[in-house]
């Protein structure tokens, strides 16, 4: 029978071996955290390889990406569809083991990691949706949501501001099961951490408010496995296992050093790796009794078919409970939210009233919350600014797990990646604010969220030079464009209240991608629309009003803009001049329309066009063409009041017609 430390040296050898085949990864960390592996996949890790989707199975986030091949090994070994062929691919193209772990490309990876401290976050994400979900499901002995989320960090996670934002808040929320183990080898890229990272963790993260477990050896398998049982008993706090390892263990040369870090151990060292751990069969070959040892697939089975039995019972005891558990467990929308959202709008459309679209965006929210119970709001300190609480709403707190409404904090960064795990972990559509000019702070996870295709919506308010006396710091200016050029990142900034909503209805559609409303502090004028203009909107460009006859010139523009050049359209119209204006609240909604209506919209033998948009206008430029400009600001904002800086950087409808009236000649 294999020992825990054989186990351990399997995955060892595995890492090694296909780092060395890749010429190219990362086998000092997988090769040091290997015995905390086998102490919590052997048989605490709650899983099933045959089914890596079932619901209440624990999570496993491996924030300390680059040691993918422990992972791959990890799932490869106990039964997962990852076979020892795809291991020997590893980080080649289009492979099943890429070079840091991708979501939706391997069984088993709940999420993807690489740039760190983004899977601690993330994880801190799935163990609140646990936490809410179980609030809002379980009943009495039924606990059909009763699982634990466990992460593996290191020290560059730690380093990481976002690892501040997110176990600062996972500590004030009390997340009990949430549990993570610290691969302390005092070890990064640069060497020996001494020299830039002395902090005192376990004191640092006594002060979060968690259960710290310090100086675990992590290289003792009987430590981890007590210390992960220990923390499980843990109701009212997050865990931290500190785990003394030593990077690259089992390598006689060159462990404890950076140097096996991130390259290939080298043909020499491998072989004095099988040397030093007795291990003697050639690489990607792994002895059956080792194989039988770590095979989960029975044990997996058993507790899937324990809760589903579990569920069953529950079924048959609340049935409007179940049915509507697996309706968002599996993403669906609730039927009838669509007429909810036309109700909505045909009730926002006799209102004429001058009205910022943050104020708007919240009236949809109010009108949606209570028909679509998994929508989880939020905002980064700022819910009274970014107008994403609903009337109603229920706080998610330590003591008050039920609710539907997070306070973040001042922490951007940390709110976009812990919406990224309640995504992934499933049950909710989390939304959260902040000021446009701060999505800069949550960049790498907006990112993240589009390279996953997960839906999560954000609320980014504040949205031009219209902020005003904030001055440039406050002012975004070059933001819309580089949410735009995210890929998968769909982008609205609407004009008024009906965009809004649509914006809104749009973002709740889209399963396989983040979206971002930008919206207005200042108020906007209500547009009049016909049904089919109306209808439109829900294409990103449409036509808000023609011309007699083809179109000398299209104007077009987003947001605030809108109604000056809308203006500007109509008052060279009064002069004989046929101008075309478009309204484009989402160029990438409308960049994948049918070639057809894009067509019909932008004629192409119409070359001179103009965009309209209070920032840089780099995102334009697949709809200007090749004698299209763009009305643009490419340049920091003054403070001064809104109505004062439109005037100033020619944002007038007086402006963008003498701009049209030069092109038209």
């Amino acid at each position: 029978m294999p020992t825990s430390k054989d186990l351990a040296n399997a995955i060892r050898v595995l890492s090694v071996d296909a780092v060395q085949k890749a010429r190219s990864g990362h086998p000092g960390a997988p090769m040091g955290m290997a015995d905390m592996a086998v102490a919590l996949w052997q048989d605490i890790l709650a899983h099933n390889p045959a089914n890596p989707n079932w619901m209440d199975r624990d999570r496993f986030v491996l924030s300390n990406g680059h040691a993918s091949m422990l992972l791959y090994s990890l799932l490869h070994l106990t039964g997962y569809s990852l076979s020892i062929n795809d291991l020997r691919n590893f980080r080649q193209l289009h492979s099943k083991t890429p070079g840091h772990p991708e979501y939706g490309v391997t069984p088993g990876v709940e999420t993807t990691t690489g740039p760190l401290g983004q899977g601690l976050a993330n994880a801190v994400g799935m163990a609140l949706a646990e936490s809410i979900l179980a609030a809002q499901f379980n009943r009495g002995d039924l606990d059909i949501v009763n699982h634990f989320t466990y992460t593996f960090l290191g020290d560059g996670c730690l380093m990481e501001g976002i690892s501040h934002e997110a176990c600062s808040l996972a500590g004030t929320l009390g997340l009990g099961k949430l549990i993570a183990l610290y691969d302390d080898n005092e070890i990064s890229i640069d060497g020996h951490v001494a020299g830039w990272f002395t902090d005192d963790t376990p004191a640092r993260f006594r002060s979060y408010g968690w259960h710290v477990i310090p100086g675990v050896d992590g290289h003792d398998h009987e430590e981890i496995k007590n210390a992960i049982l220990e923390a499980g008993k843990i109701s009212d706090k997050p865990s931290l296992i500190c785990c003394k390892t030593v990077i690259g263990q089992g390598a006689p040369n060159l462990c404890g050093s950076a140097d096996c870090h991130g390259a290939p151990l080298g043909d020499g060292e491998v072989e004095a790796v099988r040397s030093n751990l007795g291990w003697t069969l050639p690489p990607f070959e792994i002895p059956e009794d080792i194989y039988q040892a770590f095979d989960c697939r029975d044990r997996g089975a058993r507790l899937e078919n324990e809760w589903n039995a579990k569920f069953q019972e529950y079924q048959s005891k609340y049935p409007g409970d179940a049915l509507e558990f697996k309706r968002r467990m599996s993403k669906d929308l609730p039927s009838g939210l669509d007429q909810a959202i036309f109700e909505t709008i045909e009730r926002l459309k006799h209102d004429k009233s001058p009205l910022a679209t943050r104020k708007a965006s919240h009236q949809v929210i109010d009108a949606l919350a209570s028909r679509l119970p998994e929508m989880l709001g939020g905002s980064a300190d700022l819910t009274g600014s970014n107008k994403t609480m609903r009337s109603g709403a229920r706080p998610v707190t330590k003591k008050t797990k039920y609710g539907d409404y997070i306070y973040y904090g001042v922490r951007e960064f940390a709110m976009g990646a812990i919406m990224n795990g309640l995504a992934l972990h499933g049950g909710f559509i989390p939304f959260g604010g902040t000021f446009l000019v701060f999505s800069d702070y949550s960049r790498n996870s907006l990112r993240m969220a589009a390279m996953m295709g997960l839906r999560c919506i954000h609320v980014l308010t504040h949205d031009s030079i219209g902020v005003g006396e904030d001055g440039p710091t406050h002012q975004p200016i070059e933001h819309i464009t580089s949410l735009r050029i995210i890929p998968n990142m769909s982008v609205w900034r609407p004009c008024d209240t009906l965009e809004t909503a649509v914006a809104w209805q749009s973002a709740l559609h889209r399963k396989d991608g983040p979206t971002c409303l930008v919206l207005s502090r200042h108020k906007l004028q209500p547009l009049e629309r016909t049904r089919t203009q109306l209808d439109n909107i829900r294409r990103g460009g449409y036509i808000m009003q023609d011309c007699e006859g083809p179109p000398e010139a299209i104007v077009m523009a987003s947001g605030s803009e809108v109604q000056p050049a809308l203006d500007a359209a109509r008052e060279l119209g009064t002069k004989g001049r046929r101008i075309r204006m478009v309204s484009m609240p989402s160029i990438n909604i409308f960049l994948a329309q049918d070639q057809e209506y894009r067509d019909k919209v932008l004629p192409p033998h119409v070359h001179l066009r103009l965009a309209v948009e209070a920032g840089v206008g780099a995102s334009w430029h697949q709809v200007l063409g090749c004698r299209g400009e763009a009305y643009s600001i490419e340049r920091f904002g003054e403070s001064a009041p809104g109505s004062v800086l439109f005037p100033y950087f020619k944002l007038t409808s007086r402006d963008i017609g003498g701009k049209l009236s030069i092109m038209l000649g």
